[in-house]
Formats: structure tokens, C-alpha cells, sequence
């Protein structure tokens, strides 16, 4: 059996000519299926709604009580509550094809150690021309950051098909936001993924869910996927990512005390305060933000404290090359890039063993 999961939330309007839709794509074929709609407790009619649908097709509503809304929980949710061994998620937004579901469901049958994917970036395969500038961008810059991750072309789609039991542990699955098909793909045991090309039409009906706090969410997300997959070389490129915000904070306060009056050599000296609290704050929820929490003050000395001794590392080498080594005088932004990447390390190093130790309560 086919096990098609929807979730959903303040989709009421799109249920039914979605279930018409699935209905029509698989009365001709023999697959036999079930429809689970996963809702995060809309305050809408959506129950009402399931309930005149069920004499006449295989669809049953779940809304899970007990947790936050969270668009991932509720496919993990549907996954388990599953009939079939065999599970596709579409979107409740009729951006997915129901006609491509049989062809989706028989990639997996050839290779059911496959992850299949609806993509909208392989031969044949489109997305909506409406598009703004804004949203292509953001979808194509999302998709090349996680290259290292899983080889696919489309890994933010949310059309996909796999077998469940190639999901050891369902309790490891740790998602953030709504891009759990990337999560299954890095998390789970497949052997390949396989992509099946789609037409993705954007929504018609109802607004989308995607705004600030989601695309904050999935670079937590994906920050804990590097992690998960690199070890201590994916905390190492989140610290370093944080660490070239810092900078830009820095930078920002250096010339805004100035244009205030400060004289620069002060406003240097003052700029490392906020720089460094911002980096120890983002360092606390992003890169180390799975371990345990300890004090605040404590923690934020201990930080400055390592920086302050790493940026004494920095100037140290750039010092040493620059004066005793004539060709990192002439090139001193090499110099000066040596000093970082060494104080850098450093920093690193102390934050994972002793500022975020979590042992250290």
C-alpha cells in the first residue's frame, strides 16, 4: 500500500480538489493507497471537511496534540500513523502534480532503497515562471549550500517518496522548520536518490508559509545537518560563518562610533564589545546549540577571554612574519590571513572543549 501524507495548516480550501486530484491520478492504475492529513490544529473547517470526503475515498485526518506547529513533526507524524510500508508527502498547496504520483511510486518499486524526488531542476522538470527575482534566487542559493550534503538537484522539494523502514530510528530525526525531505535524505539508509521531473505551479489559494522565521529555521537546520554529517568540521564552518558576522558587526561599530566622534583608536577599541558578544550569543544557539546550556555571564567571560587571547595570537604572527620574514612584508595580507586562520583555530578549539563544554555546569 501507498501511504500518501499531507500535512497541512489552514489548507481547508485545497483538500478537496487535492483528494479529487489524487483520486483521478490512481483510479486507473492498482495501486492501492491511503491519504493521511496531518493538521497542526488549523482553526479552520478542515475537519469538517475530511469528514465529507471519507465515504467516498481513503483519507483520514490526524492532528497531533502536545507539541508546537511544525510542518516536519507533522510528516514524521503521518509517517508513523502510516498503513503502507511505502510513503510519499506532497504539499497541500496543489503546487505538487497528483498525476506524477504513480510514476514517483513505481521509481521507488524499482529501487526501494531509493529516495525519490518531484524536482523541479532536472531535464523536463519546471517551476513556476510567476516567480519573483527574490524567491528563484533564494531557492537556487538554498539548494547550492547543501550540495555537500546529498547529491540532488532539487533537495528543498517537498514532493518525495521513500520506503519507511529505511528510516532506522525515527526519534534521532531532529528537523527545524519545513525541509524534512532533506532531513530523511542525510539522515536516513538510502542508497541513492532519484529524480522524477515535475511542473511546479505555485499556490492558488491561501498565502504561503515561507517568510523570516522559516528561512532562519533552515539555516539552523541546515547547520545541524553539517553537524550531524562532517562532525566537528561542520561546527568548525558554523563557527566560522558566525565569525564573519562578527567581523561585519565589528566593522559596522567601528565607523558608527566615528561618524559619532569617537576617535578611531577608542572606537576600536570599543567595536570588539559588541562584535564579540554577538559572536558569542550566535555561537550559544547556532553552532553549539545542541549542548547544554550554561550560565550566561560566566559563559560570555570565558569567551571574551579566549578572543581576546586569540586576537593576541593573531597580531603575534602577523607580527612575527611581517618583521622577520621579508616576503610577508611585502605581502601582508598574507600575513595578515595566517594571524586569523591561527587564531581562528584556536578560538575554536577553546570554545568546543571549554567555553560550550557542556560538562562544565
Amino acid at each position: 500500500m501507498l501511504s500518501i501524507v499531507v500535512p497541512t495548516y489552514l489548507e481547508e480550501e485545497n483538500i478537496p480538489p487535492l483528494i479529487a486530484g489524487i483520486s483521478d491520478a490512481l483510479k486507473e492504475t492498482d495501486i492501492s493507497y491511503e491519504v493521511i492529513i496531518v493538521d497542526d490544529n488549523s482553526p479552520d473547517g478542515i475537519k469538517e471537511v475530511i469528514d465529507q470526503l471519507i465515504p467516498d475515498h481513503p483519507v483520514r485526518l490526524i492532528q497531533p496534540k502536545g507539541r508546537e506547529r511544525d510542518l516536519s513533526m507533522s510528516v514524521i507524524d503521518g509517517t508513523l500513523a502510516a498503513q503502507g510500508e511505502h510513503i510519499l508527502v506532497m504539499d497541500a498547496d496543489l503546487s505538487h502534480p497528483p498525476d506524477l504520483i504513480p510514476a514517483m511510486y513505481r521509481t521507488l518499486l524499482e529501487d526501494e532503497s531509493a529516495f525519490v524526488v518531484g524536482s523541479r531542476y532536472v531535464e523536463h522538470g519546471s517551476f513556476d515562471r510567476r516567480w519573483s527575482l527574490w524567491r528563484f534566487f533564494n531557492s537556487h542559493i538554498a539548494t547550492l549550500i547543501t550540495r555537500p550534503l546529498v547529491q540532488c538537484q532539487d533537495p528543498m522539494s517537498g514532493f518525495f517518496a521513500f520506503r519507511r523502514d529505511q528510516i532506522e530510528d525515527y526519534d534521532r530525526l531532529n528537523p527545524i522548520g519545513y525541509k524534512i525531505g532533506l532531513e530523511l535524505m542525510v539522515r536516513g539508509n538510502f542508497s541513492v536518490v532519484r529524480e522524477v521531473p515535475i511542473n511546479f505551479s505555485d499556490r492558488e489559494i491561501g498565502e504561503s508559509k515561507l517568510n523570516l522565521n522559516q528561512q532562519i529555521k533552515f539555516l539552523r537546520h541546515l547547520r545541524r545537518l553539517y553537524t550531524a554529517r562532517f562532525g566537528t568540521l561542520g561546527e568548525f564552518l558554523s563557527y566560522g560563518a558566525v565569525g564573519a558576522g562578527g567581523f561585519v558587526v565589528d566593522l559596522a561599530f567601528y565607523y558608527l562610533l566615528q561618524i559619532m566622534g569617537m576617535p578611531h583608536q577608542l572606537a576600536r577599541a570599543c567595536s570588539f564589545w559588541p562584535a564579540v558578544s554577538s559572536n558569542w550569543y550566535l555561537n550559544r544557539i547556532a553552532t553549539f546549540g545542541e549542548r547544554k546550556r550554561r550560565p550566561q555571564g560566566r559563559q560570555w567571560f570565558e569567551f571574551v577571554l579566549t578572543s581576546l587571547i586569540g586576537f593576541s595570537l593573531n597580531w603575534g604572527v602577523y607580527y612575527i612574519l611581517t618583521s622577520r620574514i621579508a616576503y610577508f612584508d611585502d605581502y601582508r595580507l598574507l600575513a595578515l590571513i595566517a594571524g586569523v586562520g591561527v587564531a581562528s583555530v584556536f578560538n575554536f578549539v577553546m570554545s568546543s572543549l571549554v567555553v560550550y563544554n557542556e560538562k562544565r555546569q
